[in-house]
C-alpha cells in the first residue's frame, strides 16, 4: 500500500479539538501572551480513576494531532513542513511537569508523523510518567486485511518506542455509509478484534476501546457485546460538548446526542474519553453577543474555558482531549483543569440557552478535521465551510437585498471568500462526485452544501447593490 496515499485518505488530522489558534512566533508563543509559565500550577491537576485498571488519569488529555511544525504553524495548516521536534519536546515536558499524563495519537495524525514525534518526546521520560493512547486507523480498504492491520499496530509500537500501549482504540467506528458492514470488514471478518483481545491478554494493550462516529447501530451493538460478555470495553471515546449534548441529531440527523452516548456508557461503568469539546474550534469562536454574555459571567475566563469545563464536569469522563499546538493553549487548558471548577446547574442552563442560539444559526456542522481531503478536483472543502460559518456568526450572510446591512455583508462575504479560498478551489468547481462524503465524521452532505454555497455566491455577484 502507498503510505502517502493512506495518510491522505485518513485525513492527517484528528477527531479531537484544539483551543483557538493564535498568531504565533517560531517558538510557538502568542505575540500577546497573557499567561506566564509561573502562573500555571504544578500540583493542582484534576485526575479521574479508571475503574478497570486503577489508572490515575489527568482530566486534560494531550491530543497529538495538531503538533507544531517548523515555521510556526501546526501540522494541520502546513502538512508538508517537518514537525518542530524541539518545541514538541518542550511542550510535552511542560505538560508532564504540570500533571498531564494522557497523550493521544494515531498513525493517521500529522500526515503520519505524530506517533514518531510523540515517541521521541515521551521516551525521554520514565515510562510510568505517561499513558499512551493510539489507534488502529485502518480506514482505507487496503488496510482491512489482518496482516496490514497487524503491521500498523506493530509500527505504532516501534514509532512510539514502547512495548505496550495503555489505551488502544479501534478508530472511527461507524463512519461509513453502512457502519455495521464497514465495522465487520475492518475488525470482524478478518479476525482483527479477536487478535486485539489476544494482544491485551499478552500485556501489549492495557485498555481496549473504540472511538465512535456516526452510525448508532454500531455503538449499540458493541455495547450489547459488552453486556453479553463477548467483548469487554475498558473505555470508549465519544464526542461531547454543550452543543452536541442535546442537539447533535438536530444539527445532523445521522449524529447521536452526547446525552444518550454518555448515559449508555455510565450504565455500564465504562469510562468516557471526550473528543471535540470545542467542535473543531467552533465553540471557541461564537457570535460576539454570546461572547459578551460569557464575559459578564466570567470576566477572566475565555470562551474556550466554558466548553472545557463543561466537557470535564461529568464524573464518568476519564479525560478530555485537546489538540494543542502552542504553549499558550497548553497553559490555559492546564489552568482550566488545575483544578476543574465543575459547571453548576445555573451555568448548565446558561450553556443550554447558548446551544439553542447556536443551533438557530444553522451553520454547517464542519469541524475542519479535513477527513474529506484531498478533493480530486482541488476544492478546499473545509476552508469553504469555515468561511461560510464565520460569515453566519458575524452576521455577514444577509440574503435580503432590502436589508440595510446587505451591501456591507455582501462585500464582506465575497472579499473574504476570495481571500480565504483561491478561486480555483472554490465551490463552483465541485462536480458532485461524492468521494468526500464517506470520509466525513459529521456525515455532512458535502456536494449539496457546496452547491448551496455556490448558488449563494452567484446570487451575490449578480446583485450589485445601489448606493
Amino acid at each position: 500500500m502507498n503510505r502517502r496515499h493512506f495518510f491522505k485518505l485518513a485525513g492527517g488530522t484528528a477527531l479531537a479539538s484544539s483551543a483557538l489558534l493564535y498568531a504565533c512566533d517560531n517558538n510557538g508563543n502568542s505575540p500577546n501572551e497573557a499567561i506566564n509559565e509561573a502562573d500555571v500550577p504544578k500540583d493542582k491537576m484534576t485526575y479521574r480513576t479508571n475503574p478497570n485498571t486503577g489508572d490515575r488519569v489527568s482530566l486534560l488529555g494531550y491530543g497529538m494531532m495538531r503538533l507544531p511544525v517548523v515555521g510556526g504553524q501546526s501540522a494541520r495548516e502546513n502538512s508538508d513542513a517537518p514537525i518542530d521536534q524541539e518545541l514538541v519536546n518542550k511542550e510535552v515536558d511542560f505538560a508532564i511537569a504540570h500533571g498531564v499524563n494522557y497523550f493521544d495519537t494515531s498513525p493517521a495524525y500529522c500526515q503520519g508523523k505524530s506517533e514518531k514525534a510523540t515517541g521521541i518526546a515521551l521516551h525521554r521520560h520514565p515510562r510510568n510518567k505517561y499513558l499512551i493512547a493510539s489507534k488502529l486507523s485502518n480506514f482505507d480498504p487496503s488496510t482491512w486485511t489482518l496482516e496490514a492491520s497487524q503491521a500498523m499496530f506493530e509500527n505504532s509500537l516501534k514509532e512510539l518506542q514502547v512495548d505496550y500501549i495503555d489505551y488502544m482504540l479501534m478508530h472511527g467506528v461507524g463512519m461509513g455509509d453502512d457502519g455495521v458492514e464497514e465495522f465487520n470488514q475492518r475488525y470482524m471478518d478478518n479476525g482483527l478484534l479477536d487478535w486485539l483481545v489476544e494482544q491485551k491478554e499478552a500485556g501489549r494493550i492495557r485498555n481496549l476501546g473504540f472511538s465512535y462516529h456516526g452510525d448508532i447501530a454500531v455503538f449499540d451493538n458493541l455495547l450489547k457485546w459488552h453486556d453479553a460478555g463477548a467483548y469487554h470495553w475498558d473505555f470508549v471515546q465519544i464526542e461531547l460538548n454543550y452543543l452536541d449534548w442535546k442537539h447533535a441529531k438536530e444539527i445532523n440527523e445521522r449524529n447521536t446526542n452526547a446525552e444518550y452516548l454518555y448515559a449508555e456508557l455510565t450504565k455500564r461503568n465504562i469510562p468516557a474519553v471526550i473528543m471535540e469539546p470545542l467542535l473543531g474550534g467552533r465553540l471557541a469562536s461564537v457570535p460576539d453577543a454570546i461572547v459578551a454574555s460569557m464575559k459578564r459571567r466570567d470576566p477572566k475566563g475565555s470562551v474556550a474555558k466554558w466548553a472545557f469545563r463543561y466537557a470535564g464536569t461529568p464524573q464518568g469522563v476519564l479525560t478530555v482531549l485537546s489538540g494543542m499546538t502552542y504553549m499558550d493553549h497548553l497553559m490555559e487548558n492546564i489552568i482550566t483543569y488545575s483544578p476543574l471548577k465543575p459547571i453548576s446547574k445555573d451555568e448548565d442552563a446558561f450553556l443550554e440557552d447558548v446551544a439553542n442560539k447556536l443551533v438557530a444559526l444553522q451553520t454547517i456542522p464542519c469541524n475542519d478535521c479535513k477527513y474529506c481531503m484531498p478533493c480530486p478536483y482541488g476544492i478546499n472543502i473545509p476552508a469553504i465551510f469555515v468561511h461560510y460559518n464565520k460569515c453566519i456568526k458575524e452576521g455577514n450572510l444577509v440574503k435580503n437585498e432590502k436589508d440595510n446591512s446587505y451591501k456591507r455583508a455582501r462585500k464582506a462575504f465575497l472579499v473574504g471568500y476570495d481571500y480565504s479560498v483561491p478561486r480555483l478551489r472554490q465551490a463552483n468547481h465541485c462536480i458532485g462526485c461524492g468521494q468526500c462524503e464517506g470520509h466525513c465524521p459529521q456525515r455532512i452532505k458535502i456536494p449539496q452544501e457546496l452547491e448551496k454555497i455556490d448558488k449563494f455566491v452567484e446570487s451575490l455577484k449578480r446583485s450589485e447593490p445601489k448606493d
